[in-house]
């Protein structure tokens, strides 16, 4: 059969502003405190990444009673529960919260509405860390709601003050279609003045639509956990286009290109351009001849530091960062 001759690139692609602050509070807090540093679940959903840190001396852990008294501690971008963040101050823990500021902003919005007497109908994905960290915000009084079957089910205390948040990396149209059940069930229900889906889900979402209808095969660079990049891969299947994810170069099969001369290459917001250079190197020794990046949005978001980590010197820091340098965009 024919080998692939051509790889399009999705613009944007691979991390956002989040993860970017994320790895690198990890990142100065080993600079800093020294090794271990301790991370409550994956800083991001990354094996590479993930791993990257482990061999920097971070320490990932589920429970903070795995965490030794005076240790410190970093929380994940995904945010964490009321009740984490309490026992973690009980414990007497040094903390740096990486959470999304994008994230924090949903929680600090569940925290001024439920103030004024509101319950929330959330839609997310049951078992993820964010959505456990929103929902743990409050001790009751959110309804999560995962498609729309799920919407007819919710029964809130009172209707008169109900408001809707999302997670952040959810599909943009499978989140709108719910959000429009939730409104024809509940009209008067509140929204947020600005969508909670993260403007890198969107931009990366959007660019895979751009990219599929142009490929005979689509690969999404990301980890299994990782919800973003697993909504692409689903997107691009909705759209046509058959897609595989993988977590690194050594899972692509050459069976997948066998007679497609066309291959759209796109990662998810925790996934590293490292990996991306990696797909195409091996893609390229298939027998594809030529890469070329698609026009697109260029993200320009950056969120500061913790207070106590900003004047940490950066000299010498091999951050993750610099593996989203794309290389030259035609090739």
């Amino acid at each position: 059969m024919a080998p692939p001759q051509h790889i399009l690139l999705a613009e944007p692609r691979g991390f956002c502003a989040g993860v970017d602050r994320a790895i690198e509070i990890v990142e100065r807090a080993i600079q800093k405190f020294g090794a271990p540093i301790y991370v409550r679940h994956e800083i991001v959903h990354n094996t590479y990444v993930v791993n990257d840190l482990r061999a920097k001396g971070a320490v990932f852990i589920e429970m903070l009673a795995d965490v030794p008294p005076g240790a410190t501690l970093v929380f994940s971008a995904h945010g964490v529960s009321r009740a984490v963040q309490q026992e973690a101050q009980a414990r007497g823990f040094s903390i740096f919260d990486a959470t999304c500021p994008l994230v924090s902003k949903v929680h600090v919005e569940v925290a001024k509405l439920a103030k004024q007497g509101y319950e929330f109908i959330m839609i997310g994905h049951k078992g993820h860390p964010e959505v456990e960290g929103t929902m743990g915000q409050l001790e009751h009084g959110i309804h999560l709601v995962q498609d729309v079957p799920d919407v007819a089910r919710v029964r809130p205390a009172q209707t008169h003050k109900l408001a809707l948040v999302t997670q952040t990396t959810l599909s943009v149209d499978d989140a709108a279609e719910i959000a429009a059940a939730v409104r024809t069930r509940f009209p008067g229900v509140r929204e947020p003045k600005q969508q909670d889906i993260c403007y890198a889900t969107q931009n990366r979402q959007d660019a895979v639509k751009l990219l599929s209808p142009q490929v005979d095969v689509v690969i999404v660079v990301g980890s299994p956990t990782s919800s973003n990049s697993t909504r692409l891969r689903e997107l691009a299947t909705k759209l046509g286009t058959t897609a595989y994810m993988v977590d690194s170069a050594d899972e692509l099969q050459a069976e997948w290109f066998d007679g497609l001369a066309r291959v759209g290459l796109t990662a998810g917001a925790s996934a590293p351009e490292i990996l991306v250079r990696q797909v195409i190197d091996r893609i390229k020794a298939l027998g594809a001849v030529s890469v070329r990046s698609m026009a697109g949005i260029e993200e320009t978001t950056k969120f500061p530091l913790p207070k106590g980590l900003r004047m940490a010197a950066a000299t010498d820091l091999s951050t993750m960062a610099r593996m989203t340098q794309s290389g030259p965009a035609q090739e």
